[in-house]
């Protein structure tokens, strides 16, 4: 009767491991077209929740920019609502440079090109969805 009993925990312990599911993850392409110069670098963001964009990134990297552009890939990101914002830090000091009234004085943008009315992006025009691997272009 041991034996017979080690045999159907040794079966049940089996059967739960071969239901434990692996998220599966994604890559995100990201490239950024038309900057005004090759000067700088590019810092690339990733937002997964509307309360922390462009705030606290998910993810983050910077760039350099050849031929007026780059390209980065985020890897392991899993099925869900993003949003992406970049910025050119042409002076190359590490922040998003703005004039006294807090308007930007260098080139920033979105996914889905989304820009602002008298103030940031809203999260609903920049968000989308990953359930694949993706590539978006952000044209400044």
């Amino acid at each position: 009767m041991g034996t017979l009993l080690k045999l159907v925990v040794v079966l049940i312990i089996s059967l739960t491991n071969l239901e434990v599911k692996t998220e599966e993850t994604y890559s995100l392409e990201v490239k950024v077209e038309e900057l005004d110069s090759n000067k700088g670098q590019m810092f690339i963001s990733i937002y997964n929740t509307e309360t922390e964009f462009l705030g606290k990134s998910y993810k983050g990297t910077k760039s350099k920019i050849t031929n007026n552009s780059c390209v980065v890939t985020f890897e392991d990101l899993p099925k869900g609502t993003y949003a992406v914002s970049i910025f050119h830090d042409e002076n190359n000091n590490g922040k998003l440079d703005s004039n006294f009234m807090g308007i930007p004085k260098e080139d920033y943008g979105c996914s889905n090109n989304a820009r602002g009315f008298m103030g940031p992006p809203k999260w609903k025009d920049a968000k989308f969805q990953l359930k694949e691997n993706k590539s978006i272009t952000i044209t400044l």
